[in-house]
């Protein structure tokens, strides 16, 4: 990525709109992104019959068990679906912020009360809150504010400096999206002195939440296969130290503690979440 005028052809996954991802495993540098066209298709896990609870509890982990052979159920929605960012002069145009509700929904066409009004309503929420003690995060509406950002956290001054995207890849196009998986062979260890982790959130179009925090993690490449048959290389992160986290937590009523008792690892369960890394890190 050479000029920032090149940000406009790229894509990144998002759950609303669109027909094409972008999984840029490279950006900058002597490095070069790979671009993968897809077919849009019904996700199919709209339709499993499995407690959402259960769905969203399996994507957490005990670091300990971290192990091959390891077999455990895990939700991989394998969400594909996409639409661009906006450009930042795009963006600046549109209303972000929770005083300015009842104009996005006009804007966007949404009934007052209906399930888009309230996921925006609460990616608003949830971009106002208050950050946890040595979080640093933005909801960025453009793809320039989403470099911004990591730049800024990686203390990169120009856009010649390359960066490292990670996403979960799988190899099959299985439709059982919740089944069990087993750690084929032993977990990568990717270290790095810093990462950003960004996450699509609820819109009428692409917002991702961006965040990072000082406290001590670590990133894995964990290569896993279904019961049925799928082969999932997994992006994982383990917060080794989560002192600070809300005792409510769902990881902690997932695995069965509470704050700083204990590392908190979590899958990154499909394309929609996207862990940037400077690229001098070897993956």
């Amino acid at each position: 990525l050479d000029d920032i005028n090149d940000i406009k052809y790229l894509r990144l996954p998002s759950s609303k709109l669109g027909h094409e991802i972008v999984k840029e495993d490279r950006i900058g540098d002597d490095h070069h992104g790979h671009m993968h066209h897809v077919d849009h298709d019904d996700d199919a896990s709209l339709h499993t019959h499995h407690d959402p609870t259960e769905l969203r509890y399996s994507v957490f982990f005990n670091l300990e068990d971290l192990k091959v052979g390891l077999t455990k159920p895990i939700y991989f929605p394998k969400k594909k679906h996409s639409s661009p960012l906006l450009p930042r002069q795009s963006a600046a145009s549109v209303p972000f912020s929770l005083k300015q509700l009842p104009n996005i929904l006009k804007l966007f066409s949404l009934p007052q009360g209906s399930p888009e009004a309230k996921a925006a309503e609460f990616t608003l929420r949830m971009c106002e809150s208050k950050t946890v003690m040595g979080e640093i995060r933005i909801c960025a509406t453009s793809f320039e504010s989403m470099l911004d950002f990591i730049r800024s956290i990686f203390g990169m001054e120009n856009i010649g400096h390359g960066l490292t995207l990670l996403t979960t890849t799988f190899y099959n196009d299985s439709k059982t999206f919740f089944q069990n998986y087993t750690v084929l062979e032993v977990p990568k260890e990717i270290p790095t002195p810093k990462m950003v982790a960004c996450h699509l959130m609820e819109f009428p179009y692409a917002v991702y939440g961006c965040h990072t925090q000082m406290s001590d993690r670590k990133v894995y490449k964990i290569s896993l296969r279904g019961e049925k048959g799928d082969k999932v290389v997994a992006i994982a992160v383990c917060h080794m130290d989560t002192s600070e986290w809300e005792p409510n937590h769902p990881s902690f009523k997932a695995l069965g503690f509470g704050p700083g008792m204990a590392p908190v690892c979590h899958f990154f369960p499909d394309e929609t979440n996207l862990l940037w890394l400077p690229s001098t890190v070897p993956v």
